[in-house]
């Protein structure tokens, strides 16, 4: 049986009562208690239900955010989120989950201990039944990207099947009708949306991607510099890469390079995000912009909006993609 909420009341020696007053913030409670209360939930580990905390929250001027992990992906949402809380007056705690059920108790006693007015999630595969039940339950939550794949939340998003679509046009026009796909992890909104965009254009060139041609990547450099180096040894013909992240872009032309391919001659390549990297790569690469410092920023204000629970608090917001054209699908003559 799991820790129940008399057991905290026995171990800070309060009533059961006192502990559902911390737990949603109801009535005046001298601060030494609220510690004891706190500090009993954090070593039994306990993890109430939405329903029993409630959610009657006072603020604590500190938001969550929600991530897979700290990869460096997500580094320019981050910082535009740091950098429009900040200016609010507002801190940042991050959380991973990307230790499973653990990384979701710790996101319970966190709400517990009412650590957080409010919450930005990325990509919550697998996170998505708790992040419910707390939305449900009154927690303010906003999701950064993967709009599609979740009804009823206040969502930030690109335009990520539109940034597909714009790659393949892009490479239908240099007359490129062999692509080979590398994508992000399938289970990801963002993943599956780039690849739909990206397959229906050339589709409508009369053209079938070859399942072959559609390997993934991780959104890694490694990973992708592997599979392409696996497709070429497993005889893939292919005269252009759309990768699904601009790190995965890096590692295609990384293997192409040792595969002792010209590029864009040989192979064109085109990335997705605009991160850094892009302009440092050889040659510089081509790449779908999304707007993620943009999109940060708007995810910030737009939670901070529901947590002020502002009546001008607007839905979700869209930020579209847009393509930037360097040296990996033309040559320096061609621009």
């Amino acid at each position: 049986m799991g820790v129940t909420i008399a057991d905290v009341a026995t171990r800070a020696g309060v009533s059961k009562t006192t502990v559902s007053r911390v737990l949603n913030g109801k009535g005046e409670i001298h601060e030494n208690t609220v510690a004891k209360v706190r500090k009993a939930i954090s070593e039994l580990g306990y993890v109430p239900s939405a329903g029993a905390v409630g959610l009657a929250r006072g603020t604590t001027q500190m938001i969550g955010m929600l991530v897979p992990d700290l990869a460096w992906a997500w580094a320019g949402i981050v910082q535009a989120v740091v950098e429009t809380l900040e200016a609010e007056g507002f801190g940042l705690r991050m959380l991973t989950w990307n230790r499973g059920e653990e990384s979701l108790r710790r996101l319970g006693l966190q709400v517990a201990a009412k650590s957080f007015d409010g919450l930005l999630v990325i990509e919550p595969e697998g996170a998505l039944g708790s992040i419910t039940e707390l939305h449900e339950a009154g927690l303010p939550v906003v999701l950064i990207d993967d709009r599609f794949q979740r009804p009823g939340f206040p969502y930030v998003a690109t335009t990520n099947r539109e940034g597909g679509e714009q790659a393949a046009r892009h490479l239908l026009d240099l007359g490129r009708r062999r692509p080979l796909v590398v994508t992000g992890p399938e289970e990801y909104g963002c993943t599956r949306e780039r690849l739909g965009g990206f397959v229906d254009v050339y589709a409508q060139a009369g053209i079938e991607l070859d399942p072959r041609s559609i390997i993934c990547g991780d959104f890694l450099f490694d990973s992708s510099r592997s599979a392409v180096a696996q497709a070429l040894a497993d005889g893939v013909e292919f005269d252009a890469v759309f990768g699904h992240n601009d790190p995965s872009a890096a590692g295609v032309l990384a293997a192409l390079h040792e595969a002792g391919l010209k590029i864009p001659r040989d192979v064109a390549v085109v990335g997705f995000d605009d991160v850094e990297v892009a302009s440092y790569t050889y040659p510089a690469l081509t790449t779908v912009r999304q707007p993620m410092r943009e999109m940060g920023e708007a995810a910030a204000r737009l939670l901070l909006d529901h947590v002020r629970r502002s009546p001008e608090a607007a839905p979700s917001r869209i930020i579209p993609t847009s393509l930037v054209i360097r040296g990996s699908t033309l040559e320096p003559s061609s621009n």
